[in-house]
């Protein structure tokens, strides 16, 4: 093969490699190369240079994702000769992502023997658990590290998701057409209604602005921690309640939320949705599709909702917290005290105290009006503080002093990582895996010391 800038050319160069004239010299005829060639699909595609229905129906398209490492390769060739030959560009909008990388960021290669065959996570963990992944992680400006403990722990929300749809099912929970949400009366209704409405205008901005990895957050906080974890626990003495006027409106309210989330989550977890929205009866087979996408609906009293619902969770969640760290067995029970509350707050307590005491392990909630009990952990919340007698249940300073021990060693550990990343020269050096790695064991010990002091500062 010999390439020059003309035929001329091209025959001095083969005389020369011969040593002689004469040899018989054929042009190539496919010399377009991969990007120009790639630079002509947005309409190429459609049956160019023909004047085709496809070609004015598709050309130009709306938006062009694509990797950043081949912007000026392809998306700038397509945008040329889109411009030269159809006189327009070929889309308005470009969405610029990263690479996927491995686990530990490294660029994947058969050399190091870290390519990950999405086929290969598919068959163990399920396309829906894979997509939701690629885009829980998908974040402006950063590349993707991806490996199957991630994959994993997203398979967990998937069936997190089903499991939730199996208990609304196994209570009579099903699409209620009749259902108006602007007509809730119960607190826990329009606390869950309001909290849809946040989760639906948070997912939808966040898709709207290309933000993936923010949509993938806010339907997972809503379905995981608000819907299933908080929700459905709240819900089950009504649900036990048969045929009352209080069940009725709690079944028809979760039905409705589950249907808004089914549609939420149907872009990145296409397979379960569409099987759950057939077998609920929400629309017709494989209708979640073509679905209306969900929109915020307004209520009425949302705030006092609000304001008391809230409240319980983080009361709950704070007992939780204090019985974790401090090693409480699971099977201990204690009161919960609250000092200094005021009348709106005992109120509101004992309005949910059934509720408190069974998810918060107590066998009462109440005022504390005396002294301080002895060996007593404490939290505050809002005005009030939360006193949990832990004398007798277990070894108040043998816990302080492991909790002091283990914030110490944390302590050192920081500074030993501080240390190497104040390192101009190390930073320098290193592959920026190893440098993203000591960065993110940085921040997870400065995390555990703030979690650390906050366990202490409950037993000060």
């Amino acid at each position: 093969m010999f390439v020059a800038h003309d035929e001329a050319q091209a025959r001095a160069a083969a005389d020369a490699h011969y040593g002689h004239a004469g040899e018989t010299l054929v042009q190539d005829e496919d010399v377009l190369d991969t990007w120009f060639s790639s630079g002509l699909w947005p309409f190429s595609t459609l049956g160019w240079p023909e004047k085709t229905q496809e070609l004015a129906r598709y050309y130009p398209g709306d938006v062009l994702v694509t990797g950043f490492d081949i912007i000026f390769f392809w998306v700038a060739r397509m945008m040329m000769q889109g411009i030269h030959f159809m006189d327009g560009v070929p889309f308005r909008t470009v969405y610029i992502h990263g690479l996927v990388r491995d686990e530990r960021g490294q660029k994947m290669s058969k050399s190091k023997g870290n390519i990950i065959d999405p086929l290969e996570l598919i068959d163990r963990f399920g396309a829906d658990a894979l997509r939701f992944t690629i885009c829980a992680l998908t974040g402006p400006g950063r590349d993707v590290k991806l490996g199957a403990s991630r994959v994993q722990d997203h398979r967990s929300f998937v069936t997190k998701l089903w499991n939730a749809a199996r208990f609304c099912e196994m209570n009579g929970i099903a699409p209620d057409a009749s259902f108006d949400p602007t007509g809730a009366t119960r607190p826990l209704t329009r606390w869950i209604l309001d909290a849809t409405n946040t989760a639906v205008t948070e997912a939808t901005a966040a898709l709207e602005a290309y933000r993936f990895d923010e949509y993938a957050a806010a339907c997972y906080r809503f379905t995981w921690n608000t819907f299933c974890d908080w929700f459905l626990e709240f819900a089950k003495p009504a649900l036990g309640e048969g045929e009352t006027a209080a069940a009725a409106e709690v079944r028809a309210t979760a039905a409705y939320v589950l249907g808004v989330l089914l549609r939420l989550l149907h872009p990145a977890i296409p397979f379960v949705t569409e099987e759950l929205w057939d077998r609920f009866g929400y629309g017709a087979p494989y209708s979640l599709i073509r679905a209306a996408w969900p929109a915020p609906r307004p209520l009425r009293g949302v705030d006092a909702a609000r304001a008391e619902l809230d409240w319980v969770v983080r009361l709950i969640s704070e007992v939780r917290s204090v019985r974790s760290e401090m090693n409480v067995p699971p099977s201990a029970t204690m009161p919960v005290l609250l000092r200094d509350a005021t009348p709106e707050t005992l109120a509101r307590a004992a309005r949910w105290n059934d509720t408190i005491r069974r998810l918060a392990r107590a066998t009462d909630v109440q005022a504390l009006n005396g002294d301080m009990p002895q060996g007593s952990a404490q939290a505050v919340l809002d005005e009030a503080t939360v006193v949990l007698p832990l004398a007798g249940t277990i070894d108040v300073q043998a816990e302080r002093a492991r909790l002091t021990k283990e914030r110490d060693k944390t302590r050192s550990e920081i500074e030993k990582v501080a240390k190497k990343l104040a390192n101009a020269d190390f930073v320098r050096r290193a592959p920026e895996e190893v440098v993203t790695e000591n960065r993110d064991r940085l921040a997870a010990f400065q995390a555990e010391v703030a979690r650390l002091e906050a366990a202490l500062s409950w037993i000060s």
